[in-house]
């Protein structure tokens, strides 16, 4: 089986400080999957890997059964990929936009670029530097899908949009994901948009992978529990015991569902996508055992 995205032990140091650190993962094709993690954790270094535009340090990495910096030809044929500031020229119209994309990738897709661009209004005789930041967002994607990729990279996307141009931006990579079969990798801070788009989340931590799994299976396999007991140092030795918090009223714990707590005295509830993924941000160390996402995804289909 080819995958989109195969890593194995990869890793990037600059000096003496590993920005990625022993990454081993396999993304199938067709999967939406959001990378997270406070800022430094080794999302952007990942993404880079991927590109071809950093060499590791350790490990190897394989884009649709390319090596990137070895055949750098294949993965831009095949890869879109928006970095996190949007680079455009932005003395440049839309139009010369697609026209120079036109020139430069072989499998290009104007119409459909078009149509895309047409849906949000966007002018195609103004000046990508006169654009709002939600129309630049809508160009670089359609720039990027222009291209009729197998894989699409995101660096932060949503950075400085607001509330509506990102469910409008979000709304495109989907569509677009569903309808072109495309992989979507993407990394953002907008945690409450993740359990809506993205089948399966990578949450990073100090250049290591602390969290990864299908959406539906991590939700399975956690829960949140509040009680009134005192007694939340007893909860210190257990690793599956995600975050504790303590107020006058009461005891909340969000765990793993192999977690040694009596159920006695305390409720237990369904826990969101966001307190799962900021109760392991809270706390680096805690982590689950290696997922598995094809094996993952049949057991939690029987």
């Amino acid at each position: 089986m080819t995958f989109a995205l195969e890593a194995a032990g990869l890793g990037r140091r600059y000096g003496k400080t590993w920005a990625l650190q022993n990454c081993s993962l396999q993304i199938p094709a067709g999967c939406v999957v959001g990378l997270v993690g406070p800022n430094g954790a080794g999302k952007t270094t990942l993404l880079h890997l991927a590109m071809g535009l950093l060499d590791p340090s350790a490990g190897s990495i394989q884009i649709l059964g390319y090596v990137p910096r070895e055949h750098p030809q294949e993965v831009l044929t095949r890869v879109g990929f928006v970095a996190q500031n949007r680079p455009l020229y932005t003395d440049l119209t839309v139009e010369q936009h697609l026209q120079f994309g036109a020139r430069l990738n072989t499998h290009w897709d104007t119409i459909r670029a078009r149509e895309r661009l047409a849906h949000y209004e966007i002018p195609f005789n103004r000046k990508t530097g006169r654009l709002s930041e939600g129309q630049r967002a809508q160009v670089a994607l359609a720039l990027a899908l222009a291209k009729c990729p197998q894989l699409l990279l995101l660096d932060e996307p949503l950075a400085s949009l607001d509330p509506l141009a990102r469910q409008e931006f979000l709304r495109t990579m989907l569509v677009a994901a569903t309808e072109e079969h495309i992989t979507v990798v993407f990394s953002s801070h907008v945690v409450a948009e993740l359990g809506r788009f993205c089948d399966s989340i990578l949450l990073f931590a100090k250049g290591h992978i602390q969290l990864a799994g299908d959406v539906d299976t991590l939700l399975a396999r956690h829960k949140r529990f509040t009680g009134e007991s005192n007694e939340l140092h007893q909860f210190d030795r257990d690793p599956a015991i995600v975050s504790r918090s303590q107020n006058d009223r009461q005891i909340t714990l969000v765990a793993q569902t192999d977690a040694k707590i009596s159920r006695l005295g305390w409720t237990e509830h369904e826990v969101t996508l966001e307190e799962l993924i900021l109760a392991y941000m809270a706390n680096p160390s805690a982590s689950m055992r290696p997922f598995r996402w094809e094996a993952e995804r049949e057991e939690l289909r029987k």
